[in-house]
């Protein structure tokens, strides 16, 4: 059943480093919009090894928990349940409490990314590239397992990396095919290029991208835009953001945890650029 708006809940973000997140800003802005006057979203800075006494403080006030790194896939042994998605890439980020007691872990960033593009106008793709093979790249082969029909070229620096990545495309059913990371000018010329990499990664790219590109979809947020999405933008490309990415996913999460449905991704993303602007 979902909470009333007299319910005093709780949630919260946990992480670390955690003092830089976005979350308590969307959500919160979430609740105003909802009428939820008595929720409450905070952050914690918690590490793998404080987590499980965590989550043994926990009270019957608590509604969910959205998770970050590095406890992503710290949190899994501590959930009673764990969706498909968030087994499909081994990684939780949100845990919501069910009224039963349960703790049922999923992924919303996968589905974030889908619903990501799917605002820009892109249902599917013939083939897509993706830079970089860390945690974040594998939910977006996950996410492109969803609307990609044909080939991923993933671009990373290591023969390991590179395993990695094509182990990943075979549990998640997609063509994976990897080059080396000095080739990655090659990659700006797909139908989607997802960058999954940290900030400056990609700054070296920006000049080789083409006079008509497509789309681009940068993970970063802040600082934005990045080299890469300037020069991108410049030329026309579409170009999707990571605060599109976590205000879609944010707004999963808060239609999870809440039980109200639609979430206001307006007033989100709003709270979320507001918030940026003020860094």
């Amino acid at each position: 059943m979902p909470a009333r708006a007299t319910d005093a809940r709780r949630a919260a973000v946990l992480g670390s480093p955690i003092a830089h997140s976005l979350s308590p800003v969307l959500h919160r802005a979430a609740y105003r919009e909802l009428g939820l006057a008595d929720w409450s979203y905070e952050r914690f800075e918690v590490d793998e090894k404080a987590l499980p006494g965590f989550f043994e403080d926990l009270g019957p006030e608590w509604a969910g928990l959205s998770l970050t790194m590095p406890l992503k896939r710290a949190v899994m042994p501590l959930v009673d349940e764990i969706s498909e998605t968030a087994a499909s890439v081994e990684a939780v980020n949100t845990v919501v409490f069910t009224e039963d007691g349960r703790r049922v872990g999923d992924n919303t960033d996968i589905p974030g990314m889908v619903a990501a593009l799917r605002e820009r106008g892109i249902e599917q793709v013939d083939s897509a590239a993706v830079l970089g093979a860390g945690a974040t790249a594998s939910s977006a082969l996950a996410a492109l397992a969803r609307i990609c029909t044909g080939e991923v070229v993933a671009y990373v620096r290591s023969k390991e990396r590179a395993a990695e990545m094509r182990q990943w495309g075979e549990r998640l059913g997609i063509e994976v095919r990897t080059e080396d990371w000095a080739d990655a000018e090659q990659a700006l010329r797909a139908p989607l290029v997802i960058a999954t990499t940290p900030a400056g990664t990609t700054d070296a790219l920006a000049a080789a991208v083409p006079e008509r590109p497509a789309t681009l979809f940068d993970v970063l947020y802040d600082p934005w835009p990045t080299d890469l999405a300037a020069r991108w933008s410049g030329y026309g490309g579409a170009v999707v953001s990571g605060l599109d990415l976590l205000v879609h996913q944010a707004v999963l999460q808060v239609e999870r945890m809440t039980g109200r449905t639609p979430a206001p991704l307006g007033a989100m993303r709003t709270a979320g650029e507001h918030a940026l602007a003020a860094r």
